[in-house]
């Protein structure tokens, strides 16, 4: 499978000529081009930085073989497009082309008690091959081989997501949602959180517009 990587919370995974893009928010420049290569749009959570709203409603406007699959809010926003826009939540599975993917976690990580917490879902696409967690700490209860952490934001903490890492166990761990660190700030959160830091796993940075195999 190939993995590209976008700005901020954005990848697009692709197989046997299926694409699915995972949360193409409004700090993502490219977004739109993203989404026009799309089969499926995957929303974690309707947070603007994960899911610019007009864009995906107008992708699904333009587009009618395009689906997009989301927590109930999210679905809630887009109307169902002739059943094109699916809600779902932990527990659920769907496919896209050859793909497989699960739906796990439930809450958006805590910001602060004035903060109400959404909903959120992560993905676990292709039996494994890759766990998007959207903004939690939430750990699949089924093997991980790629694990998408974020690095930056309102509700990191670099101690959880070491903790995090450790439960997950996974083979390959790659910074998302790390738009908020300076150059300085991913190594940094390499250094702490990586191989000779408090999980022994690499933190893999990968460029926006760059692919890696996984």
């Amino acid at each position: 499978m190939k993995l590209t990587k976008h700005a901020h919370a954005c990848v697009a995974l692709e197989k046997d000529g299926t694409r699915l893009v995972i949360d193409p928010g409004t700090l993502t420049p490219d977004a739109a081009e993203a989404v026009a290569r799309a089969d499926a749009v995957l929303i974690t959570h309707e947070h603007f930085d994960h899911f610019d709203e007009q864009l995906v409603a107008a992708a699904l406007q333009d587009r009618p073989g395009l689906r997009v699959y989301g927590t109930a809010a999210v679905a809630a926003a887009l109307g169902s497009h002739d059943g094109r826009v699916h809600a779902v939540a932990a527990g659920d599975t769907f496919d896209v082309g050859s793909v497989t993917v699960s739906v796990h976690g439930h809450r958006h990580a805590l910001i602060h008690p004035d903060i109400p917490c959404p909903d959120n879902v992560g993905y676990l696409v292709d039996e494994g091959t890759v766990h998007h967690p959207g903004d939690a700490y939430h750990v699949p209860d089924a093997p991980v081989r790629t694990l998408l952490l974020p690095t930056s934001g309102p509700w990191t903490k670099f101690g959880e997501a070491a903790d995090y890492v450790r439960a997950v166990k996974p083979e390959r761990v790659i910074q998302i949602h790390e738009l908020m660190l300076s150059d300085l700030g991913r190594q940094s959160a390499a250094n702490l959180l990586g191989e000779k830091g408090l999980t022994g796993i690499p933190i893999e940075y990968v460029d926006p517009g760059a692919d890696v195999q996984v």
